[in-house]
């Protein structure tokens, strides 16, 4: 069950892990749970069956400036690119946007890393309908100067 959202200005929750596997909540936090929490396990135990379990038929995912459409998509691209290169996240933030989930969290795994930093960080955009994830936007965000 989620969490009741704030209203604006307080739209962000923060939450901090600490240590390895174990979520504090605090001031500014907010729990990862339900059906993202659910995925990121997923993710973690590189279970492709899991994952796609996660998201609604007609869903979709962009990563790395890719649509991917609907369920049999999403299955493909899970057990090539993410089981098949062994994607592990580790979450570092999660943020509540008026209902929607953003988790950054720190990627690895056996894929080209080429021009990558040392540490790379994700940013996940998290859309959930009827307890499923109906889209999944993957960023690889660069500061702003603003």
């Amino acid at each position: 069950m989620r969490q009741a959202i704030d209203p604006a200005p307080a739209v962000a929750r923060r939450m901090i892990e600490r240590p390895p596997g174990r979520i504090e909540e605090g001031p500014m936090t907010k729990v990862l749970t339900g059906i993202v929490a659910e995925h990121i396990r997923a993710v973690n135990a590189f279970d492709v069956n899991a994952i796609v379990a996660t998201f609604a038929q007609d869903a979709y995912v962009n990563d790395n400036r890719r649509e991917i459409v609907g369920i049999d998509a999403i299955r493909r691209w899970v057990e090539k690119e993410m089981v098949g290169d062994h994607v592990a996240i580790e979450v570092r933030e999660v943020l509540d946007h008026y209902g929607d989930t953003i988790v950054r969290g720190a990627y690895d795994g056996e894929y080209d890393k080429t021009n990558l930093p040392k540490e790379l960080i994700l940013s996940n955009y998290f859309k959930v309908r009827n307890g499923k994830i109906v889209s999944l936007v993957i960023i690889f965000n660069q500061p702003s100067p603003y």
